[in-house]
């Protein structure tokens, strides 16, 4: 009996536990609301990234060679523009004193070109004019003595030092009669003689007529003619005078041997006279252009190709004082040194960094996922925690450049983007972790409700619910603005301040 009486008590408890939990949840409100109430919406994206030097360069010297002097170490401080390495210039600073002399030299030149010339200038000109003429009659008279010195050795060397190898030498069948075994050699040789018996007639007629007003270019071009055949012949005498028996032609081959020297002197002397004669003739031209130039003043290309080579000179200048300039190496930017490897005394190549250098100022770099890059603009301001400070400590940053070009970061498309800090603060590092809530927009004074009191429907409306005054609830289409970084949104058309927004429904 206990047993079912025990039985029938926990089966009343039951009941009464499940009609209390029914008619409680029965009594519940079937939703949640909120009012609707104005006030600012603030949009934020937030990011990571790193603080970096505002500028940072390595430094290199552009030339090569040794380094002279080190003016600055690690940890100093230095100004843009200021030197901090020179490299050995001692021979690029006495070129550059050379060429500065040049530009004076060719400055007074251009001075005096655009004065005009002067009397004094023209009789010194003139002076050499007579100089130069003199140079070249005498040069003539050496030229004609020379050719008739070439006629006479000739003559003598064919006459005398080797007709007696012939019969009839001077006819027009001479015969050669050194016994040789080159049959073609001797054919040669006995044309040859007679041809040169004619070229000695014909020449000595031509030169009994020559005078320093002759035309001596023709004169000469003869007389080079003939050396040429005569030295020819007696090139071949004297081979056939070598074939014979040593015995039987020893004063045979000393004879020819006279008269192959005797006529190549002839020739070196002749044309040793000709370079004269035309070194004389060429110098008396151009002292003569010389006088003409200086009587008749400079004309205006001249002093315009004048006022080129003093351009030229000076640029020149130019090239070498920028070569010097290369020699120091100076800090392009103010800030601090991080790295020295120059040392005094040590050649390096060129392009080589010695010298880096950060600036005090520093910035922020973060990578900014393209979801929310669209919202950040060159200008925003954000509020950052560096790890090293914590929470705690807040700085102030500015939004100052967005890359165009996307940076893939783990398969996902993200923006290098650089904030400048708006403060100096030496507590600042290189290297440290920021943690950015960027400003992207806000409203001030806006009606405003939580984002999940927003429903969209398939046809892209939004709509709310809302609580009426008597109870009732009814869906109400509404526009939307700024969505805010901490759940609300801005309500533009739809609902006023004061309204129950419904945020949560009891499903039925």
């Amino acid at each position: 009996m206990k047993k079912y009486a025990m039985v029938g008590v926990l089966g009343l408890l039951a009941i009464f536990a499940g009609g209390y939990f029914y008619f409680s949840r029965s009594e519940a409100p079937a939703y949640e609301f909120v009012l609707a109430k104005r006030g600012d919406v603030v949009q934020e994206v937030s990011v990571t990234g790193k603080v970096k030097p505002a500028k940072s360069v390595d430094l290199a010297f552009e030339r090569g060679g040794r380094t002279v002097w080190v003016g600055v170490k690690v940890g100093d401080r230095v100004l843009s523009g200021q030197a901090l390495a020179r490299r050995y210039s001692e021979d690029l600073d006495a070129k550059l004193s050379q060429a500065k002399a040049n530009v004076r030299a060719e400055r007074a030149k251009l001075e005096e070109l655009k004065k005009g010339t002067r009397p004094e200038k023209i009789k010194i000109q003139e002076a050499k004019v007579a100089k130069a003429e003199t140079a070249f009659n005498e040069s003539k008279k050496d030229l004609i003595n020379k050719i008739w010195d070439a006629y006479i050795r000739s003559d003598d060397a064919i006459r005398n030092k080797v007709d007696q190898f012939f019969s009839d030498p001077r006819g027009s069948r001479p015969q050669f009669d050194l016994a040789i075994s080159d049959s073609k050699l001797k054919v040669g040789i006995e044309n040859d003689r007679a041809k040169i018996e004619g070229v000695l007639t014909s020449w000595k007629t031509a030169i009994n007529s020559l005078s320093v007003s002759s035309d001596l270019n023709s004169y000469a071009d003869e007389a080079k003619q003939n050396l040429g055949e005569i030295r020819s012949i007696l090139d071949k005498i004297a081979l056939a005078v070598n074939s014979l028996a040593v015995s039987s032609s020893d004063g045979q081959k000393t004879d020819v041997s006279t008269a192959r020297t005797g006529v190549n002197t002839a020739t070196a002397n002749f044309l040793s006279a000709l370079d004269g004669f035309k070194s004389a003739r060429n110098n008396l031209s151009l002292e003569k252009n010389e006088l003409a130039l200086e009587k008749a003043g400079a004309t205006a290309e001249q002093i315009a190709a004048r006022e080129a080579m003093v351009e030229g000179a000076e640029a020149n200048v130019s090239d070498i004082a920028a070569q010097i300039t290369k020699t120091v190496l100076v800090s392009p930017i103010s800030g601090i040194i991080t790295v020295v490897d120059a040392k005094v005394g040590e050649i390096a190549a060129p392009n080589t960094p010695v010298f880096s250098v950060i600036s005090s100022g520093r910035k922020i770099e973060a990578n900014i996922p393209e979801a929310d890059i669209a919202k950040v603009k060159i200008g925003q301001t954000a509020k950052l925690t560096l790890d090293a400070y914590g929470d705690e400590v807040v700085f102030m940053a500015k939004v100052i450049l967005i890359d165009p070009a996307a940076t893939i970061i783990e398969g996902v498309p993200t923006y290098k983007t650089t904030l400048r800090f708006l403060d100096g603060d030496k507590r600042i590092k290189p290297g440290m972790t920021a943690n950015l809530e960027i400003a992207t927009g806000s409203r001030k004074g806006v009606v405003k409700i939580p984002q999940r009191a927003v429903a969209e429907k398939s046809d892209g409306e939004k709509i709310v619910r809302v609580v009426g005054e008597n109870g009732t609830i009814k869906e109400i289409k509404v526009k939307t603005g700024l969505r805010g970084s901490f759940g609300e949104v801005e309500i533009l058309e739809g609902i006023k301040e004061g309204d129950k927004v419904i945020i949560f429904m009891k499903e039925q």
